[in-house]
């Protein structure tokens, strides 16, 4: 069975594309909110029920990046979470998280029923499993804490899926849905409401001055009482520190049609390699997707070698019969594992940030929208402590933040001493690192033979970026800034584009150098 040339997610491919207009004139609302991916959205909606006038301005088009791509399991299970949080910080702070998950579930249940949302919202059991003796007490340890936590949870020695366990937990009242379908209604919501949405509009700045002024891409401005950072990795970094305490990740997805019929559930193993699945029905049947192979962005070899390794997955417990999407993700990871969400810094009380929810940004991203209201419309929050970006406990995790930032420097210094190679060839479809005219340059030839070049250094912070195969695209290892094959933006922190060069002379004697 092979696996499509072009990546495409299933649920842009079966959404209605949007159409917002760009920002073209100077505005002012009381709240800007930054990203219109599912927790931008999500906020919005919540605020613009609270009759606060508000704009989204989104740098692409909303709801197609990492909202757009994830495998959807709305859940307050997250991996083996509670029992970490409780030995690490405490059994009050993993109250609040799972009440703050617990929460969401019935949120955007309540939500889809409201607005008779036809999102493929549907109750399922999730399951952690383990293959390994090492992660059975975990297993029991993590059961035992979710339900002291009032968490419906149950211990089993196996699962409904044709796979051998050692041990798994299993919560109830869980649920899966289609993401976009959701989110778009809610889009439409906030509009009907009185609020706006800008797309192709990218903040490249802001700046305090009795109030906000957010800087366009354009050169327009929003001026606004309040602001919200949701662009999933923050592009704002001033005197927060952010980029020491994330690094992103890269996960794969492999949206299978199987002969056998999947048993339901949604299931993730407590080991690595990381493998998780799930079921979707699809108009042409129903899609089973095999999910995981996480690895730092930009980091790493040959990375088709990612769905591969999901196919032989795949092969080993079902019958394939046709594999009509993949695609991957990116997700921003925290170093204690819990989501920044509240004040920007402890000194800023009118701008706010929310990110890092790991692999469980749909529960988590209603909790940032229902958490960031209550502190924007009243003032707290009963689940504002857990998730304050600048807790306490964050001090506990300072030999992660060590070994992350460390992980960063040996990539940037790597990036910039390691040698390039100058007579290489290129094919169709392939991205080198090459040296052109004595500069480090990435190369990417199309299906037409035509030849790309960009400078690889990323405009975030300098780091040297590495081709990613399998997406086609340009990928940073320090930050998780991605760019096309041409240049552009198409994951941040980075806000301006590579340099591009697709001059014809340029390219002509690459080619007569053997290039």
């Amino acid at each position: 069975m092979n696996i499509k040339k072009h990546p495409q997610s299933y649920w842009t491919a079966s959404s209605s594309p949007t159409d917002y207009p760009a920002l073209n004139d100077d505005i002012k609302v009381d709240v800007a909110i930054i990203g219109g991916g599912i927790s931008g959205i999500s906020c919005a909606y919540m605020l613009a029920r609270e009759g606060v006038k508000l704009a989204v301005i989104e740098a692409d088009r909303i709801l197609r990046g990492t909202t757009g791509h994830t495998t959807a399991k709305i859940t307050s299970q997250h991996d083996l979470i509670y029992s970490k949080i409780k030995s690490t910080v405490s059994e009050e702070f993993a109250k609040l998280y799972a009440d703050a998950n617990e929460t969401a579930i019935r949120q955007i249940e309540d939500i889809s029923k409201k607005h008779d949302i036809e999102c493929d919202f549907t109750p399922q059991s999730a399951y952690v499993f383990t293959q390994q003796d090492d992660y059975i007490q975990k297993i029991i340890d993590e059961v035992k804490e979710a339900q002291n936590l009032g968490i419906k949870a149950e211990y089993s020695e196996d699962i409904p899926l044709n796979i051998p366990i050692k041990a798994a937990v299993r919560f109830d009242n869980q649920a899966q849905f289609h993401p976009l379908k959701y989110a778009l209604a809610l889009a439409e919501e906030i509009t009907n409401g009185g609020g706006q949405i800008f797309e192709q509009t990218r903040a490249t700045d802001i700046e305090e001055h009795n109030g906000y002024t957010i800087t366009t891409e354009q050169g327009k401005k929003v001026s606004a009482k309040k602001v919200v950072i949701a662009t999933h990795y923050p592009f704002y970094n001033k005197e927060g520190l952010y980029v020491a305490r994330i690094y992103t990740e890269r996960a794969y997805v492999l949206a299978i049609k199987a002969k056998e019929k999947f048993p339901g559930g949604m299931y993730i193993n407590a080991e690595e390699p990381t493998r998780s699945l799930r079921q979707q029905n699809s108009e042409d049947g129903e899609l089973i997707f095999v999910t995981g192979e996480s690895h730092k962005t930009g980091q790493g070899e040959d990375t088709t070698v990612h769905y591969e390794n999901l196919m032989q997955f795949a092969n080993s417990h079902f019958s394939i019969e046709d594999i009509p999407y993949r695609w991957s993700t990116q997700d921003c990871m925290t170093v204690d594992g819990i989501p920044y969400i509240g004040q920007y810094k402890s000194d800023t009380p009118n701008l706010y940030i929310t990110t890092g929810f790991g692999k469980w940004g749909m529960t988590n991203s209603t909790v940032s929208a229902m958490l960031l209201k209550d502190l924007i419309v009243y003032g707290k929050s009963r689940w504002q402590e857990v998730y304050n970006p600048s807790r306490q406990t964050i001090i506990a995790s300072a030999k992660s933040i060590v070994v992350e930032n460390l992980n960063v420097a040996k990539e940037l210094i790597k990036g910039k001493i390691m040698p390039v190679p100058q007579d290489v060839e290129i094919k169709n479809g392939e991205g080198k690192v090459v040296k052109a005219e004595g500069q480090r340059t990435g190369a990417y030839r199309d299906e037409n033979e035509n030849l790309h070049l960009v400078n690889t250094t990323c405009t975030h912070m300098g780091c040297e970026l590495n081709w990613n195969s399998a997406e086609r695209s340009w990928d940073c290892p320090c930050h998780g800034s991605r760019f096309s094959y041409d240049g552009k933006v198409l994951e941040g922190p980075a806000i301006s584009p590579l340099d591009y060069d697709n001059d014809v002379n340029t390219v002509e004697k690459l080619i007569k150098d053997k290039f």
